[in-house]
């Protein structure tokens, strides 16, 4: 199922650089989740504020207008039948573009031809949007405990939860940290810290080893905590302990 929201996640993607203005820092391409309403939603793609979104609760991609909401489920249907739905939407909108399943960037799990999409475990997909949730929370408190500024959005590239915030404590640092989808670097979904001087991650190879998780310093410079089994209050705890480490 993992694989199967990030390819249906790719649709908001692909939404979000068909219509809206291109940024330098690529965040047009983001997308903003509700933990109310288990929803991946993009930003308002026109003046009249539609909105796509996938809804983890039933397995679909939701056309928000201002007046109502029109649904497609995707449990069964190709990616062919999803492009021409999101087509026929985009038709019956004010835009001024036509919708492109196009990026800029090498998806992690590209798209395949006659790819059906298949629910093949609801429990897993509830599961899936847990951490989206859980990811929202720990990192909402976290900012908050420490004074920080940073939307938390999730990017569409990696699929993964973030935030980015400038240190208020002259060092000139900023932190980025979030909740990453399974890679070659841990094999579960994980939370993930790293702060920066400039372009470049501080180095961790002598830092102290943590209560929880543990430092990376080869290639990914940061720590990371495995998330199966973690709650609100270690993962937090968490990021607090690592980043009292980069202070000394």
């Amino acid at each position: 199922m993992i694989n199967q929201t990030y390819l249906a996640g790719q649709y908001l993607a692909a939404a979000s650089i068909s219509f809206l203005k291109k940024e330098a820092d690529d965040s047009h391409t983001n997308l903003g989740f509700s933990t109310e309403d288990g929803c991946l939603s993009t930003r308002p793609l026109n003046a009249s504020g539609d909105i796509l979104a996938l809804n983890y609760n039933t397995f679909s991609l939701e056309w928000r207008r201002t007046n109502a909401t029109e649904t497609f489920r995707l449990d069964g249907s190709t990616h062919e039948e999803v492009v021409r739905w999101l087509e026929r939407m985009t038709q019956n909108s004010d835009l001024d573009k036509a919708y492109s399943y196009a990026f800029h960037y090498e998806p992690t799990y590209p798209m395949t031809p006659g790819f059906t999409f298949k629910l093949v475990d609801s429990g897993r997909l509830r599961e899936l949007m847990h951490f989206r949730i859980l990811a929202q929370l720990v990192l909402r408190a976290f900012l908050e405990e420490q004074k920080l500024t940073s939307a938390i959005r999730i990017w569409p590239h990696h699929f993964d939860t973030g935030a980015f915030a400038t240190l208020h404590d002259g060092s000139g640092r900023a932190v980025g940290l979030g909740l990453s989808i399974p890679d070659t670097m841990v094999n579960d979904f994980y939370f993930y810290i790293s702060v920066y001087e400039g372009h470049d991650a501080v180095d961790t190879s002598d830092f102290t080893e943590l209560t929880q998780g543990e430092w990376h310093s080869n290639g990914f410079k940061g720590a990371v905590l495995p998330a199966t089994g973690t709650n609100r209050t270690t993962a937090v705890d968490f990021f607090k302990e690592a980043m009292e480490a980069y202070k000394k």
